[in-house]
């Protein structure tokens, strides 16, 4: 017992906290993405993850198949996402960094009033799969077995992209990208096609994630507007257009919040703000952020 807590529920929170952490990471890996290479805060990147709860959900009434909608919905988010970049956002490039961003702050209420139109405002379950119900023994506790598929899968996604941008000529393209645009335009590359497939990627990282978080969330319009602040404090604290610091901040917030949330319930949605505070007043680029990057 520490302080009239079990260890059995400590260990049983901090699970919890890296499958909150972990969902966080998908969302702010994208934001990362994004920002790192192109310079473009993505404030629609909330409007994203829901629209890709909404498409599972979709799916799931089509086919009754999770693990089709599984597959189908970072597709689709990742072709909308293609979309917005071309139309939208490309126009916009070698302009001041608050264009883009009025931008996407917009194009988040046109995706979540289009959502409205369609399916309503009211929300809808989004029941889980048959395969992943029940709980799972762990030792020291029972663990939903859903949470643990959504560790699993989320830490396969977070090393195939690592390995993408770590193993391949593309991946160097990105990272180069994102250290010296210049230098990689004077190699002869056009960065233009680089932005247009690392949007698509971002956006669809924010589609699964959106899927993956809608059986423990429920589906609703407003959704993806308390994750999006809650992802970009995990950009924040890990330092903008730094991904190593996304998936580290990422998990230390879910377990600062979810620890939080077990000892002092009411603290447990204004700790992840004070986080952000304690490591600003510390480290204003982040903790592994880059100084200047926003100048």
């Amino acid at each position: 017992m520490i302080g009239g807590i079990s260890y059995s529920s400590l260990i049983t929170q901090l699970f919890m906290g890296l499958q909150i952490g972990l969902v966080y990471v998908l969302l702010a890996i994208g934001l990362s993405l994004i920002f790192g290479l192109m310079t473009v805060v993505n404030f629609a990147h909330g409007a994203f993850f829901m629209f890709g709860a909404y498409m599972g959900l979709f799916m799931m009434g089509l086919t009754g198949n999770f693990w089709v909608s599984l597959l189908f919905v970072p597709l689709a988010t990742g072709l909308l996402g293609l979309v917005v970049e071309k139309f939208t956002v490309r126009p916009l490039y070698g302009r001041d960094l608050n264009d883009p961003l009025l931008l996407t702050f917009g194009l988040q209420f046109v995706m979540v009033e289009s959502v409205r139109l369609i399916w309503g405002t009211t929300g809808f379950p989004f029941d889980t799969p048959s395969a992943l119900t029940g709980p799972v023994n762990l030792g020291f506790a029972l663990f939903p077995l859903y949470r643990i598929f959504v560790i699993v899968i989320t830490v396969i996604i977070i090393f195939l992209l690592w390995v993408f941008l770590e193993k391949t000529s593309l991946g160097l393209i990105i990272r180069g990208g994102t250290r010296d645009s210049l230098m990689v335009r004077v190699l002869g590359i056009d960065l233009s096609k680089v932005w247009f497939l690392v949007f698509g990627i971002g956006t669809g990282l924010a589609g699964i994630a959106g899927v993956l978080a809608a059986p423990m969330r429920g589906v609703h319009p407003d959704m993806g507007i308390d994750m999006l602040i809650q992802a970009f404090v995990v950009v924040v604290v890990g330092g903008m257009g730094s991904l190593k610091g996304a998936v580290i901040a990422g998990i230390l917030i879910g377990v600062v919040v979810s620890i939080t949330t077990l000892i002092y319930p009411m603290m447990g949605e204004v700790i992840i703000f004070i986080s952000m505070a304690v490591v600003l007043l510390v480290r204003p680029s982040g903790l592994f952020g880059e100084e200047g990057l926003l100048e």
